[in-house]
């Protein structure tokens, strides 16, 4: 029987339909600004850099599960930052990235045959994930939609819109995990990064939402975002201990291991709160000036209330939209990449400069 390419299973990469936007971005005189991806441009903090050079002389092979260094600072960070209690060091686990976390997930769960749930508007790699676990993907958002799921991916803050779940609605959730064996795979990649005092992000593992018990649950962690670490490939699992232990196991066959001098350098950026916090207050900054910018171009904003990206509408199609702002030299995601909720909106990242945001927001007024 003729193979059929895992490729061909997937849909079609994104990025690719937005070649014609970016070349008509780049031709702006002054160049292109890239809003489009998540890209982080800010530096890399000195301790994190010399942690990674200090450790780059190891040579033995790491340990999958995590040095006990990171396993501790991961904990202790989760406590701190997000008042996560009761997480020990059999409930974490480093990866490897966490797109590839998510992207491997249904597959080292073995959920091959199962049902996978991802939210309405989504980012694409939870379903390429399930799919290339052979999975069948089901687009939901609330529990009595969830059906008969194995798993169910949540995104809060979202991935585009910045929408963030409260904690009774992340509790209704967990409560469905707990009656139907299901998993809650949480990704929480911006929660480190919220700008509203009255809609800040909570983590699914917060005793507010799960009583302290971590049972059917497993947050996912990025240091992306936060501490600039996307070339670094730098994430962690957290949760249900059976789940983590599993998940060990697996990786453990697959050779798939954070590299030593990363888990070093993830050691420093997970003690340095300072860092954080200063990045929060760098994107908070940007949001600021491309807000009003965009709203005074006669664009609304919905959601948003976390993460790095303003989702932004003017009532179109979002591909017009896209067009509109390339003309400008500026570059975004079409909110169809992320579903149909999606068709009227684009996704305006916060990762430029500040002379970049504030070139933008001045094309944007004229």
């Amino acid at each position: 029987m003729a193979r059929t390419p895992l490729r061909d299973k997937l849909p079609d990469f994104p990025w690719d339909s937005l070649a014609g936007a970016k070349a008509q971005a780049a031709a702006h005189p002054e160049g292109m600004i890239d809003l489009s991806v998540g890209n982080p441009i800010d530096p890399v903090s000195p301790g994190v850099q010399l942690a990674l050079a200090n450790a780059a002389g190891l040579s033995g092979y790491p340990q999958t599960a995590g040095t006990a260094e990171l396993r501790a600072a991961i904990t202790s960070a989760m406590e701190r930052r997000y008042g996560i209690t009761g997480l020990g060091r059999d409930a974490v686990l480093p990866v490897v990235g966490t797109k590839e976390a998510i992207a491997s997930l249904p597959s080292l769960l073995g959920l091959a045959g199962e049902t996978v749930v991802i939210p309405t508007l989504a980012y694409p790699t939870y379903e390429v994930g399930a799919i290339m676990a052979g999975a069948t993907v089901l687009s939901a958002d609330t529990p009595p939609d969830f059906g008969a799921a194995a798993l169910v991916f949540i995104n809060s803050p979202s991935n585009p819109s910045g929408a963030v779940l409260g904690v009774d609605e992340l509790s209704t959730i967990v409560e469905w995990a707990r009656a139907n064996d299901a998993l809650v795979a949480s990704d929480e990649c911006y929660l480190g990064l919220g700008y509203n005092d009255d809609r800040q992000p909570v983590s699914i593992l917060d005793p507010r939402v799960c009583g302290g018990n971590h049972d059917n649950l497993l947050a996912i962690h990025s240091l992306s975002k936060t501490a600039n670490l996307a070339s670094y490939r730098a994430g962690f699992f957290a949760g249900d201990p059976a789940v983590v232990d599993e998940l060990i196991e697996v990786r453990k066959h697959a050779g798939l291991i954070v590299p030593g001098p990363v888990q070093a350098a993830m050691v420093a950026a997970l003690v340095d709160d300072d860092s954080e916090t200063f990045q929060r207050q760098r994107y908070a900054s940007r949001r600021a000036v491309l807000m009003r910018a965009l709203v005074d171009a006669g664009f609304r904003i919905e959601h948003s209330d976390a993460g790095m990206y303003l989702w932004a509408t003017r009532g179109e199609d979002c591909r017009v939209t896209v067009d509109w702002l390339a003309a400008r030299g500026i570059l975004v995601a079409p909110g169809d990449f992320y579903g149909d909720g999606g068709a009227q909106f684009v996704r305006v990242g916060l990762n430029a400069t500040d002379e970049q945001v504030t070139a933008a927001a001045a094309r944007l007024s004229a």
